[in-house]
């Protein structure tokens, strides 16, 4: 077992190496391409990218879905790991709530992005209607993203207190801060005792808020009634689906973060292969909803539904659900069945899959459905029964990705990825038990 001081001097923030720098320069570059096309977007209208009547969505709402799904992780899996008082999620907890920060912020904004004019967000509160699931997201993303930063921020409370002493000579202007935000904390009883009872009221509200904002997601698809959309089956279908995009994103960052800090003594195979099988069960849940979901409208084979199915089995998206099903979900339960595939590499490979496939996942979602109206219009361009993404759309797109994993960089950066006292007390009391039973 490490000293103290050890444990400290690894588990520190530490300034970004060259290929650090090289990544920030990466996705900065990738974030100004962005507001540029978002800039030429407002100035020239919607008319830039290739959503119209039919695809009045687009790639832009596939995204916002994909960040509301990859949240998840941090919300109710954290959750319901911190209340169980497993001691093995302590190295994955912060950089789960992270993630979850970073992608329900981006969610946000990827919907005024939507919205084509910001200012018309104002009208969503001006004219909300309660009786609208979009009034409902409107309020359940904020409410969310307040819940998480306080999930992310008093579990952080000993830590900054730690840090301060830690760069109080070398770095006193970055001690100075970590002190103000460690609010005074010195570690007595009751400060502990405050500490526990809030991390368990935030974690049970973050369960509350994060299944109702999954639903809420569901909601705005299922009761527009339309064909692919019109299932009581699409709350539980996308909270099941968040758990595998949330997971897959977990992995593929905890394995990024583990190799880029050297933390291999802290984040180890048995963490892997714990998070190996939670990936697996999930996949197999959300295979089970999805057979579910195209099982029973094939046997009802209603006209609308027949020809949906069709587009999605053998149509124009065929490559696209097929490789989403297969390689996003049946080749993880199948790679991750075998110990060996839960190993840090092939797992850090199928949580990349896994990521790849729940994106294009929630296009498939959309996209298909939307070029089927209620009622075809005779005479509109030919352009309006297909879509694909304009470049303006995959450049803001991109920037909204990267400025994801810009967030997630930036708070590994300044806060200990891995809890620093949590991880020592967690030491102490298996050395205490080693010397009991020698």
């Amino acid at each position: 077992m490490k000293d103290f001081n050890d444990m400290v001097h690894d588990l520190a923030p530490k300034n970004f190496g060259k290929l650090g720098i090289l990544w920030i320069g990466f996705l900065l570059l990738l974030i100004i391409l962005g507001i540029i096309a978002y800039a030429d977007q407002l100035i020239k209208g919607q008319v830039v990218t290739n959503m119209r009547d039919y695809a009045l969505w687009g790639i832009y709402i596939s995204n916002f879905v994909f960040f509301v799904a990859t949240s998840f992780v941090g919300s109710v899996t954290v959750a319901l790991l911190r209340l169980t008082n497993s001691a093995w999620r302590t190295p994955l907890v912060r950089i789960a709530e992270i993630i979850t920060v970073a992608c329900i912020a981006m969610a946000g904004i990827t919907i005024m992005i939507d919205m084509a004019r910001p200012d018309r967000l104002l009208n969503l509160f001006i004219h909300a209607r309660l009786q609208s699931p979009i009034t409902w997201d409107v309020i359940i993303i904020p409410t969310f993203l307040v819940i998480s930063l306080l999930l992310l921020y008093f579990p952080l409370l000993p830590d900054f207190a730690i840090l301060q002493k830690h760069f109080a000579e070398t770095k006193p202007k970055l001690s100075k801060w970590y002190g103000k935000l460690s609010l005074k904390w010195v570690g007595s009883p009751a400060q502990k005792e405050i500490q526990t009872k809030s991390i368990r009221v935030v974690a049970i509200l973050i369960i509350l808020a994060g299944i109702l904002l999954q639903t809420i997601d569901a909601w705005l698809f299922s009761t527009t009634y339309r064909t692919g959309w019109d299932s009581t089956n699409f709350a539980p279908y996308f909270i099941s689906g968040a758990f595998v995009a949330g997971m897959g994103a977990l992995v593929t960052v905890i394995y990024v973060v583990r190799w880029a800090r050297k933390l291999e003594t802290y984040i180890t195979d048995f963490h892997f292969d714990k998070m190996g099988k939670l990936l697996a069960l999930a996949c197999l849940i959300y295979l089970y909803f999805n057979i579910n979901e195209y099982l029973i409208p094939a046997f009802t084979a209603k006209k609308g539904e027949d020809v949906h199915l069709a587009t999605l089995f053998t149509g124009h998206y065929a490559p696209l659900f097929w490789f989403v099903t297969i390689a996003g979900l049946v080749l993880p339960i199948i790679v991750l069945l075998f110990k060996k595939g839960r190993k840090p590499l092939p797992m850090f490979f199928i949580g990349i899959i896994v990521v790849i496939g729940s994106w294009w996942k929630r296009y498939i979602i959309i996209t298909p459905t939307l070029l089927e109206p209620f009622m075809p219009i005779q005479g509109v361009p030919e352009s309006w029964h297909s879509y694909f993404p304009s470049m303006h759309e995959w450049m803001i797109t991109t920037a909204t990705l990267a400025m994801a994993l810009l967030i997630i960089t930036l708070l590994v950066r300044y806060l200990p990825a891995v809890p620093i006292q949590r991880t020592a007390d967690e030491q102490n009391i298996i050395g205490t038990l080693q010397n009991v039973e020698s």
